[in-house]
């Protein structure tokens, strides 16, 4: 049956649960059909550049998998995840992580999903920063809290704010946060916050999810400590999409026993487990540590690259009509237009038929609309077409 059918409306209506009814798609998921035009230039994606992706090695990794484990590789396994698999994952979250703290899950997003599962009762308050990442928005509100929306600055979260709010009588359950290259302003948490961050979630008593997809994708100095080294009350989530190949889609988050213990029940009844050939492959791939720390100063080194040809593309095009923190990792560039009186999402129409795609601010705000603001992803676009993308942008703005 046609979905436009008036059959159809009247059996969705009827038969699907209130939250199906009430979810929304991702807008960026939305946008990215229109942003895949060959006449579009897409500065909309958060994708990893696909020439990264090591294929020769994920090849030899298939072959080692395959020889080392036999048919065990393609059968069933462990909810929690494969031993091998938990060892890399406890030692790439680093923090004296245990493996037996550690749960795989199916990409990082599955383990927002799952948390929100776990933790939260319609009602139950939920702090993020605003704007925010989308898909965590999206994984937090099917399960209809109170969103706390605290700003946010060029040092992240303004854990000030929070406090100030926590002391006035805010009860959240969990803090969520992207504590490095924030999606989707690129914000890096700063040293101090981090500290004060867990702080009060030691002194308050709730949970601080760690959301860390982008940590490795350092330019300058090495990665940051993470929040809270040792706090029981931190949650950290980490993946290899961005770093290896998002396709295997493995990820993993660590936290306290009790946490992980309920995640595995409710993993049971989403997939059983993590696919096992996807993680014997995950471990092959990066199991060799002077492949894997070259691996990574190569997928540096092209961002950083990346974003240099874009913020010089942006200076060439556009000079001081938007105004930016030029990241210092990451994938996103986050800017505001000067003109506060210009609507980024509503200009949107012009773009695509100018030949540009972007992400509007508005699709990440809490509460907060970000009208002026948009998102732009340096990550797979050359630095050619990056030129001509701001070039379109300058027209469209």
């Amino acid at each position: 049956m046609d979905a436009d059918h008036p059959e159809a409306a009247d059996l969705a209506a009827r038969l699907l649960s209130t939250t199906a009814r009430e979810s929304e798609s991702s807008a960026i998921r939305d946008l990215l059909e229109h942003a895949r035009r060959p006449d579009v230039i897409s500065l909309a994606g958060g994708i990893p550049a696909p020439e990264l992706f090591p294929l020769a090695r994920l090849q030899e990794a298939v072959g080692q998998a395959i020889e080392k484990h036999g048919p065990a590789a393609v059968q069933y396994g462990l909810t929690s995840g494969e031993a091998a698999t938990r060892e890399v994952a406890a030692r790439l979250t680093g923090v004296g992580t245990d493996p037996d703290q550690v749960v795989i899950t199916t990409g990082s997003q599955q383990a927002l999903d799952l948390l929100a599962r776990v933790l939260l009762d319609p009602g139950d308050t939920v702090v993020t920063s605003d704007p925010d990442y989308l898909g965590a928005l999206q994984a937090l509100r099917s399960r209809k809290p109170h969103l706390e929306a605290i700003p946010l600055d060029t040092e992240g979260m303004q854990t000030e704010v929070l406090e100030e709010r926590l002391r006035a009588g805010l009860t959240p359950k969990i803090c969520y946060v992207v504590s490095n290259f924030h999606n989707p302003t690129g914000a890096s948490l700063a040293p101090s916050r981090r500290r004060h961050l867990s702080d009060l979630a030691t002194e308050f008593g709730f949970i601080v999810i760690e959301d860390d997809p982008y940590g490795e994708l350092w330019f300058g100095d090495g990665p940051l400590e993470p929040i809270g080294p040792g706090n029981p009350l931190v949650v950290r989530l980490r993946s290899i999409s961005k770093i290896v190949a998002p396709g295997l889609r493995v990820g993993w988050m660590s936290g306290p026993k009790w946490l992980t213990e309920a995640i595995e029940v409710a993993k049971q009844s989403a997939d059983l487990h993590t696919a096992t050939f996807s993680q014997a492959v995950m471990v092959a791939t990066i199991s060799d540590p002077v492949w894997f720390d070259a691996h990574l100063d190569q997928v540096r080194a092209h961002y950083q690259a990346q974003r240099d040809a874009m913020v010089a593309a942006l200076e060439r095009h556009l000079g001081d009509r938007l105004q930016y923190r030029v990241p210092d990792g990451g994938m996103f560039l986050w800017a505001r237009c000067s003109d506060e009186s210009i609507d980024i999402e509503a200009l949107m129409p012009r773009a695509l038929e100018a030949g540009v795609a972007f992400v509007p601010g508005a699709a990440f705000a809490v509460k907060n609309p970000a009208t002026n603001s948009l998102r732009l992803s340096y990550a797979t676009v050359p630095p050619a077409q990056l030129d001509q993308a701001a070039e379109r942008l300058s027209r469209v703005l």
